[in-house]
């Protein structure tokens, strides 16, 4: 037996290297169609910033080929080379790489098939040369030995850095939104010493939780969720109530030492020359910053969705969205109507009815609904669990792994899983639609994590509030909204809800929408659609894009840039925005290739 695995494992390092040398040596001669060939008929090439100053995916040989035309004398791409044991599993080489390129150090993650060509190939840029972020061997020092009459204190130093940054000084970047995603690429950035400025309206870091209801908390678990560089301590527990996680990224702010302007609105952006001219009002004073790069932080999502209704200047009640829910305390012994189905909506239904609030939902259209647990189990738990830790799967492995995956066929992987979460809770689906609950798994049944990168909606993680839905606690009725009447909401087919209160529980434009309002319209257009994948499934129209629109890389208008997404997402490629821009300040030239066309403009 341990000559089987013996032989298996040399077989598998052995059709690595045999691909690896051919492969280099065509980047080597420039053979553009020699690389090419190594990549099978059905093959994808993912890069992200190493190859491309872009974050994009080739298809086949052809695709290959054109983006190696294109990109090969600039990259000089040398030493790829295996960093462990390359391993097989049903057909499938996998290698874990590492190479170089003219102006920085990479990874690379590779998928062989059994003829010995290329399935999938992901190339990253992990460092740029020269500048380094300052960590290990490198870590500064900290305290100046010696005597020394000119010394400046870390103290001094920061407070003087506070002053002068934004009045005397210019940051290169100003992140306009301090939630977790503005949180964690100014780490990076500072990491990487680019002067930044993130414009927060709330005071604090981790306002942005702190404020919303008091039942919210994460619905994703601890392994996935650290923040760059510091991980959550062990005994944190699976699961962060907001105002945990409020403290927490006020604490990451203030350790990871952030330029963090509290209090703070940016009122106006406009191009000024090849920088930017954005005024803000801190605290009722207007600064004119002055950044080259302006990046909107916003959160995974645009605008709130409100939508018009007659009626509802007409309504005596209270009615917010359900990013303005102030939580159920007020609405205790009154009549709630929820207008939608998906995770804040269920969130919410499940506050006011724990309250004492009698709550209805008014589900509109269907909705993916996966337990947490069974999403633990099936559906992370190999690369975000306690049992992937300590199998060797770190945080940045876990990430690589999920980022290596090409979108277009990232939906065969996921069917299976949510195949097995069918059959698993199958009593619990017949429950939820005994009660007349419309439930779906997507529109190729690949459930919940296409849906997210898909249209960001549509799906519920549940954590309980389904159970109340299922057995009637929370009252459910389907249909959409005709109007408003001074106490009541009156569904199309007449039905009337009384209600004190009404919860728009509607989701979230496109996050362009932020830039309309900053900057102007024909600048949100020009940027267009911000994320989907093209994917010409509900909510997603095509054509086929091939990543996220138009988030953690260059848009068509110079110098804007759009960075969010959950913390998983957040965590993992603000270390390439943060790439791009710490490239542009150094004058490194970054050539983009397969700029994004706009297809839709919002």
């Amino acid at each position: 037996m341990t000559q089987t695995v013996e032989s298996t494992r040399t077989d598998a390092a052995a059709r690595v290297d045999e691909w690896l040398a051919a492969f280099q040596q065509a980047l080597t001669d420039r053979d553009a169609d020699a690389a090419a060939a190594l990549f099978g008929a059905e093959s994808f090439w993912r890069d992200l910033v190493s190859f491309t100053w872009n974050i994009t995916t080739v298809e086949g040989p052809s695709g290959v080929a054109d983006m190696l035309r294109s990109t090969l004398d600039g990259v000089d791409p040398t030493g790829f080379r295996v960093t462990e044991e390359p391993t097989e599993a049903g057909g499938v080489t996998d290698a874990w790489l590492e190479f170089e390129t003219a102006v920085g150090r990479g990874s690379a993650h590779l998928r062989l098939t059994a003829d010995g060509k290329a399935y999938t190939f992901l190339t990253t840029l992990d460092e740029l040369k020269g500048h380094e972020e300052p960590s290990s061997e490198r870590r500064p020092m900290g305290a100046e030995h010696g005597a020394n009459r000119e010394r400046v204190s870390w103290l001094e130093s920061r407070e003087q850095e506070a002053a002068e940054l934004g009045y005397t000084v210019q940051p290169e970047v100003v992140v306009i939104g301090g939630g977790q995603g503005g949180i964690a690429l100014g780490a990076r950035l500072r990491q990487l010493g680019v002067p930044t400025i993130i414009v927060e309206r709330n005071e604090k870091p981790g306002d942005s939780w702190r404020k919303r209801y008091k039942s919210l908390a994460l619905h994703d678990p601890v392994w996935y969720d650290h923040l760059p560089y510091i991980d959550f301590p062990k005994n944190w527990p699976v699961f962060s109530p907001k105002d945990k996680i409020g403290d927490w990224l006020e604490m990451y702010a203030k350790v990871m030492e952030l330029n963090y302007w509290g209090s703070t609105t940016a009122r106006s952006a406009r191009r000024d020359g090849d920088a930017w001219e954005v005024v803000v009002d801190r605290a009722g004073e207007e600064v004119t910053l002055r950044p080259r790069h302006v990046v909107m932080a916003l959160g995974v999502s645009g605008k709130p969705n409100v939508p018009q209704v007659p009626g509802q200047d007409l309504f005596k009640g209270d009615q917010h969205h359900s990013s303005q829910h102030p939580g159920p305390d007020a609405y205790r012994g009154r009549k709630a109507v929820v207008i939608g189905s998906n995770n804040s909506a269920h969130d919410i239904c499940g506050a006011l009815w724990e309250a004492g609030a009698d709550v209805t939902m008014v589900q509109r259209s269907s909705t993916h609904i996966v337990r947490s647990d069974s999403l633990m189990d099936l559906g992370l738990g190999d690369l975000y669990s306690e049992r992937a830790v300590a199998s060797g799967v770190t945080t940045h492995k876990a990430d690589t792994i999920f980022a290596s995956l090409p979108y277009r066929i990232m939906h065969q992987f996921q069917k299976p899983v949510y195949d097995a979460i069918r059959e698993r809770d199958a009593d619990y689906y017949a429950a939820l639609e005994k009660a007349g609950f419309r439930l779906d798994f997507g529109d190729d049944d690949s459930g919940l994590f296409m849906k997210y990168l898909r249209r960001g909606s549509g799906y519920y993680i549940d954590v309980g509030a389904a159970d109340l839905v299922a057995n009637g606690d929370v009252h459910l009725v389907q249909g959409q909204v005709a109007e408003l009447t001074e106490d009541s909401v009156v569904l199309e087919d007449g039905t009337a809800l009384p209600a004190d209160v009404v919860v728009y529980a509607t989701g979230y434009g496109s996050m362009n929408g932020w830039a309309a309002d900053l900057i102007d319209q024909e600048t949100a257009d020009k940027v267009g659609k911000v994320w989907g994948l093209g994917s010409d499934t509900t909510k997603d129209p095509g054509p086929w894009e091939g990543e996220q629109r138009n988030m953690w890389k260059p848009t068509q208008v110079e110098n804007l840039w759009f960075h969010g997404g959950n913390l998983h997402q957040s965590r993992y490629y603000s270390l390439y925005l943060a790439l791009q821009l710490k490239a542009r300040m150094e004058g490194i030239d970054t050539p983009v290739y397969g700029l994004q066309e706009v297809h839709h403009t919002s």
